[in-house]
């Protein structure tokens, strides 16, 4: 009788270590399924989303879709960039952004009027309504994730001064030059201001500000990537050099 209960008392903790080692490693299968959705699934269904966007934009798009005059002289004989309107609803695409430095599998990205989760998670790279449009004077600011979702801008990091990143909207195509970066708090909206981080000062130039989540798997800080425009063409002077089979592409020219 002795015997049997000892069995009993030791076989017990044996077999709830089981039940908790069983618990754990369907807890952990369930943990690793979800990380593969959402770093795989969302994107895939993000990236067929703004794709689909950008064809939407493209059946619109009346441009030249030769390559446009290169060289710096060719550039700047247009005088000052033409404003692109702002759009009329949240959720509008009204461009698309090839930043070459992501390399070429990376595919241009829609922009949308709109930051919201529909706009962030589904359509691409979110204008923050508050600040300016291409062409204009101030701040043009963009938000996209940096994982899940597209990763739009999960290659920010990437990015040396000098690199072009290419604005292509209905009014012309705008060349922005990469500057510096910053990590800063998601509080910190002082990145938004007409002159970045300068709240008060009057704008004098075009800026183009890009803004996602860092680090790369968290969203604690905000990485915040800074451009100034450097060069404009019209549609019918066709697409810069460096962006033109791309351009085509998406536009349906090939």
């Amino acid at each position: 009788m002795g015997s049997r209960n000892r069995a009993r008392s030791t076989s017990f903790p044996l077999f709830m270590t089981q039940v908790i080692g069983e618990i754990l490693l369907t807890v952990g299968a369930v943990a690793l399924l979800f990380v593969v959705w959402e770093l795989g699934w969302t994107t895939v269904q993000a990236n067929a989303s703004q794709r689909a966007a950008i064809d939407s934009f493209a059946q619109d798009f009346q441009g030249n879709l030769a390559p446009g005059p290169a060289g710096p002289s060719a550039a700047s004989s247009y005088g000052d960039p033409a404003s692109t309107p702002l759009p009329s609803t949240e959720g509008e695409v009204f461009g698309v952004v090839y930043i070459p430095r992501f390399g070429q599998n990376y595919e241009p990205r829609p922009m949308v009027q709109g930051t919201g989760q529909r706009e962030l998670d589904t359509l691409g790279l979110g204008h923050y309504e508050s600040t300016a449009m291409p062409g204009e004077v101030g701040n043009f600011v963009l938000a996209g994730h940096r994982q899940t979702h597209g990763a739009t801008l999960d290659a920010i990091h990437t990015l040396v001064p000098g690199d072009k990143i290419y604005v292509q909207t209905t009014a012309g195509y705008y060349s922005y030059v990469y500057r510096n970066f910053a990590i800063v708090l998601p509080s910190q909206s002082e990145v938004l201001a007409p002159v970045p981080m300068h709240v008060g000062t009057a704008p004098e130039d075009r800026y183009l500000t890009l803004t996602t989540c860092n680090p790369r798997f968290g969203a604690s800080e905000r990485f915040i990537a800074y451009a100034v425009f450097d060069s404009w063409q019209p549609l019918d002077a066709g697409p810069p050099q460096e962006i033109a089979d791309q351009v085509r592409s998406a536009m349906g020219g090939e």
